[in-house]
């Protein structure tokens, strides 16, 4: 049984409780407009230049893949967008400054059982353990769940970051297998939430609902995004949403930043992406205060 990754983040600290690994599995069924992982979006390979790292004299790569790259100010750049393994892999071959990134990586159980194995030490001593995130790691289920039952057999500590835009029963059979669920909650309004996502968010709130009631921690993430969901009312609504909820144990406000904007422009999505302001510190605080008053931790980032 083989996946599809895009990475593997070892030391992770802001993905759940302690010194954790973080696998990012590729394809989402959401295409956020803020995306910081554009990356993990596309189920197939995609080829993406880091034009700092490319030799201004170097053309190997524009014989290989003529009608995706150019040459712009003497660093690469990508004409159109591109996914498939086959283009991808002799592209990012030719280069020999690592300046064509192959995005994806099909991995096995075994493959990432001996990746997470390594840090084994620091998971114990700091309570941590492997994040499962993405994209969207529910994509996957079949793998999904094989590497689970693996990884629970040697003991670690699992948890699942979703957006939760998945058939319940996988939601459900996955959150049971798990220690701990981080869960992505955008906005209340179906209409931006459609807008902003491309998809409704009637499905994530009514699985939030019912994954509360399943006896497993839950850490809802709101990512804190101006214009989109930063209004007051939104944040009324998003905090009277959860409060009876049972086994929410903590809300994450993260503060919108532009870290996605270089990767999608490397990726020839630029067209695709919205670039919005980070919010101030003055705002972030009102809404770690709206947020408050419940039976969970509300915070900062994590």
């Amino acid at each position: 049984m083989n996946g599809t990754i895009f990475d593997i983040k070892r030391f992770a600290i802001h993905d759940g409780p302690g010194i954790r690994t973080t696998i990012f599995f590729k394809g989402c069924p959401l295409h956020c407009s803020w995306c910081h992982n554009p990356e993990g979006i596309e189920s197939r390979f995609e080829l993406m230049p880091n034009s700092s790292r490319c030799a201004a004299d170097c053309t190997e790569c524009l014989k290989v893949g003529p009608d995706i790259l150019a040459k712009k100010d003497g660093r690469i750049v990508l004409k159109r967008a591109v996914r498939g393994d086959a283009l991808c892999s002799r592209c990012a071959d030719a280069c020999v400054y690592d300046a064509l990134r192959l995005v994806g990586k099909r991995v096995t159980v075994e493959d990432i059982t001996a990746e997470v194995e390594k840090d084994r030490i620091f998971y114990e001593q700091s309570k941590g353990g492997i994040t499962f995130s993405g994209g969207e790691p529910l994509l996957q289920p079949v793998f999904l769940s094989e590497l689970i039952d693996e990884l629970k057999t040697r003991g670690f500590h699992l948890a699942l970051d979703t957006s939760g835009f998945a058939a319940w029963e996988v939601l459900e059979r996955i959150a049971g297998k798990c220690d701990l669920i981080l869960y992505d909650l955008k906005t209340m309004d179906d209409a931006m939430h459609r807008k902003y996502t491309g998809v409704s968010n009637r499905l994530i709130l009514d699985n939030l609902r019912r994954l509360s009631t399943i006896g497993k921690p839950i850490w809802v993430r709101i990512p804190f995004v101006p214009g989109v969901n930063d209004d007051e009312e939104n944040m009324r609504r998003t905090a009277d949403f959860l409060r009876p909820l049972p086994n929410i144990k903590r809300i994450s406000v993260l503060p919108y930043h532009k870290g996605g904007c270089e990767k999608y422009t490397n990726l020839g999505k630029g067209a695709g992406f919205r670039a919005f302001e980070p919010p101030s510190e003055e705002r972030v605080g009102a809404v770690l205060g709206l947020l408050s008053g419940g039976e969970f931790q509300v915070r900062r980032g994590g």
